[in-house]
């Protein structure tokens, strides 16, 4: 009965490894008649295979003893030196000019990206520096050093100083109607505006002096009390011409001189050209103020149109005038040549001074 039992158990055996074969051989032809269709599959696609069949392995995970154990490790500078010097060859070998446009092409567009990253609040706290900058920057540059502090002790007194001396200064600054110098008095000087120049018209003093410049001026009128010096870059001659230190020595209260509330429009008055300008001639007729007379509105501009005032009017000229209008606020008296129509005659002669 045992050896029958063991016969069996024998047979099982076999049989199950037979069933097992079998069924591998089965799963093999069916890979192998799989991969000859892919093959004819592929050869019907791309055309047969130039090669001999073989399979060329393009990676593995197999470590080959006969090759260096270098993979996954920093290359070598003998390695990399090689693709480094290269791309050196090909900047060395760039242009000058090529190599400098694509420097600076690159930093403005870093400087663009790091602006447009800026926060607004950022970007309006470095715009209000810099505004700041500036404006301290333009401040410092107006700013004139004298040579003398304000307050030292070296400054001329203006009680020492007589009309007429000749100094020499340094501007101080610039307004719209004069300019303040520095000629080392205890008060700085005003240079008016129509002390500067004669030969054309001066709209403002920045266009003949600037804060820093020297200047050669003389004294017109000093008053002490009032801390007040006048100066004039006008030569002597052209002062002695039109009286000017004269008429400033006067005073208009002691004078006998005409109010401008005595003066009426029509009224016909006698005077002498005491300066000429672009536009016209200041006249001196007697009153508290000059008189202005444009260029249009003498008789003989009719006969030289375009011509300078200086063509038909000159200094010492004795004219016959008629007032056209009377600025007591202003303290100004415009005067015409040309006698208005509908007088009578003259109502006023004045008797010059």
């Amino acid at each position: 009965m045992k050896n029958i039992l063991s016969v069996s158990a024998a047979s099982l055996i076999f049989l199950r490894q037979t069933a097992c074969f079998q069924a591998k051989r089965q799963r093999q032809s069916a890979l192998h008649s799989t991969a000859v269709r892919s093959n004819e599959r592929m050869d019907s696609l791309f055309g047969p295979r130039l090669d001999d069949g073989e399979d060329v392995v393009l990676f593995s995970d197999d470590v080959d003893d006969t090759s260096d154990n270098t993979w996954g490790a920093p290359p070598s500078k003998s390695s990399a030196a090689a693709p480094a010097k290269k791309k050196m060859n090909r900047w060395a070998n760039l242009n000058p000019s090529i190599k400098a446009r694509i420097v600076k092409e690159a930093q403005e567009r870093a400087i663009r990206n790091k602006k447009r990253r800026e926060p607004a609040a950022a970007k309006k706290r470095r715009l209000h520096s810099q505004y700041k900058e500036m404006e301290s920057q333009s401040k410092r540059e107006k700013y004139v050093r004298r040579d003398l502090p304000v307050n030292s002790k070296k400054r001329t007194l203006l009680k020492d100083i007589e009309p007429g001396t000749s100094l020499s200064g340094k501007v101080i600054s610039l307004t719209k109607f004069g300019a303040y110098i520095d000629v080392g008095t205890e008060a700085d000087g005003l240079l008016h505006v129509s002390q500067i120049s004669r030969d054309e018209f001066v709209e403002h003093p920045r266009n003949y002096l600037a804060p820093g410049d020297e200047a050669e001026v003389r004294v017109v009128r000093v008053d002490p009390t009032q801390k007040k010096l006048q100066l004039t870059m006008l030569p002597e001659e052209v002062l002695d011409e039109e009286n000017v230190m004269k008429s400033l020595e006067m005073n208009p209260d002691e004078d006998d001189r005409i109010q401008l509330d005595e003066i009426e429009v029509d009224d016909e008055l006698w005077g002498e050209i005491r300066r000429v300008t672009d536009y016209g001639a200041y006249v001196e007729v007697g009153s508290v103020t000059r008189g202005f007379l444009h260029f249009m509105d003498h008789p003989s501009w009719e006969d030289s149109v375009g011509a300078h005032p200086r063509d038909i009017m000159s200094v010492g000229d004795r004219v016959r005038v008629w007032v056209v209008d009377v600025d007591g606020m202003l303290n100004r008296i415009k005067l015409t040549a040309n006698r208005p129509t509908g007088l009578p005659g003259p109502r006023r002669e004045i008797k010059w001074v």
